[in-house]
């Protein structure tokens, strides 16, 4: 169907200029992406990103990833202006995927931070977090390492839940299917622990790492707790899981705003099925939420801005299954009839589009097909996965479409390889 879609170029960072003020006085901007492993979408958020920090005065990005490993890069950024290269920090990521933060495109933003932090007075400093919930057992070892500092109390707490998940070998997946059949589990341990950190004196600091400290420490209680509830709902099967995680997402991201003071501001880098309102999606006939959703409904929709990413064609990193080594793998021409075909279709150029203005064209309010890719793909599967029926207008408030898009660039496992790749540090 011939729309002539409306849209706006997109060749640079200044081409963001509308975008920059469609999101106004936004608490919470959401970004998206239609992959984890697109060079693009990467390198689009973080363009985007800078302008919002620099001009805006947003004070954090929050990521899909896990708390303990992001909290790292956040402390190094903050404090460490001369440490290690950003390339080798990231190899804290090392648990499978690790190229979804472990990347070269992360490495140049965690190098801007660095240096935009240099010039930023204590306090303002921007931060970098992590929201997600499958850290279990490292946040575990994060707070028997601080728990001793809040008193005997929470320290014993600590130890017990700790002993209680060390018989299944630092293995989240094998206590849940131990647990799955009998009435004893971990919850109380982890609650218990959970409320003797939250009842700790709270450190005093002058530079605010101390504050930093404490706060870590209880956010990853809190981690455990829902991290226990979490993969034994993945036993369980359908989308209580999935709930679990998006709401434990949403609680993170509202205590780092709580953290940050009753003006602070927000990124947020996910996946586009947990920023763009689930309710526009077909998810809501399974009774799944995500994290746009609940940020509008908690935040007050004229206060979070969601912006989607999408592609037509072109190259992606991940794994054939769960586990399975990263690949290069080419994306093919999108499915007919999907939103990325009607785009190519219509513009078959990189263009920023506003739902303000698509909401005009009664075609583009129904359901239409809108790719997903996940950290496991198999593109021979396109006739038949990896689309979510979308009424796009509604889901998002803004959409980046690249026409064909790059394949991400993974930091090496090795300590020695640390070559940048081709046009390394990307300008846009």
């Amino acid at each position: 169907m011939k729309t002539s879609i409306p849209h706006h170029p997109l060749r640079r960072a200044a081409d963001l200029d509308p975008l920059l003020e469609a999101i106004g006085d936004a608490r919470v901007v959401l970004l998206g992406e239609a992959s984890h492993g697109t060079h693009e979408y990467y390198t689009w958020r973080a363009a985007l990103s800078k302008r919002l920090i620099q001009e805006k005065g947003f004070n954090f990005i929050a990521v899909e990833g896990d708390w303990p490993d992001c909290f790292e890069v956040n402390l190094a950024v903050k404090q460490q202006p001369d440490a290690q290269p950003s390339s080798k920090l990231l190899q804290t990521f090392n648990r499978w995927p690790t190229w979804m933060w472990g990347n070269w495109e992360i490495a140049h933003l965690v190098d801007w931070l660095r240096q935009h932090n240099a010039q930023q007075p204590t306090g303002q400093k921007a931060g970098f977090y992590g929201l997600d919930v499958y850290s279990l057992w490292e946040s575990l070892e994060q707070i028997m390492q601080y728990a001793g500092r809040k008193g005997e109390a929470a320290a014993q707490a600590a130890q017990r839940a700790y002993q209680c998940f060390e018989p299944y070998s630092a293995d989240p997946q094998e206590y849940a299917e131990a647990v799955a059949f009998v009435s004893e589990d971990c919850e109380d341990e982890v609650l218990t622990m959970l409320r003797a950190l939250q009842r700790r004196t709270p450190t005093t600091g002058t530079d605010g790492l101390e504050k930093e400290i404490d706060f870590a420490t209880e956010q990853n209680a809190l981690v455990a707790v829902n991290a226990e509830r979490y993969y034994k709902a993945m036993l369980r099967g359908g989308g209580s899981s999935w709930n679990v995680r998006d709401h434990h997402m949403m609680e993170t991201l509202q205590r780092l705003l709580d953290l940050h003071g009753p003006d602070s501001k927000a990124i947020v880098w996910e996946h586009n099925t947990h920023v763009g309102d689930a309710r526009y999606t077909d998810m809501v006939a399974d009774g799944m939420v995500n994290v746009g959703q609940l940020a509008r409904q908690e935040l007050g929709r004229e206060n979070v801005f969601i912006v989607g990413f999408g592609s037509y064609q072109g190259s992606v990193i991940a794994g054939k299954s769960w586990g399975a080594p990263f690949e290069k793998m080419t994306v093919p021409e999108a499915r007919n009839n999907s939103w990325e075909a009607l785009l190519h279709t219509d513009i078959g150029q990189n263009a920023l589009l506003f739902s303000s203005e698509l909401r005009r064209h009664d075609a583009l309010l129904d359901h239409l097909n809108h790719r997903a890719i996940g950290v496991v793909y198999r593109p021979e599967r396109e006739r038949f996965g990896n689309y979510v029926p979308t009424v796009v207008p509604e889901r998002y408030d803004a959409f980046l479409y690249i026409d064909e898009t790059k394949a991400l660039h993974p930091l090496p496992t090795a300590a020695d390889e640390h070559v940048p790749p081709d046009l390394y540090p990307w300008v846009y």
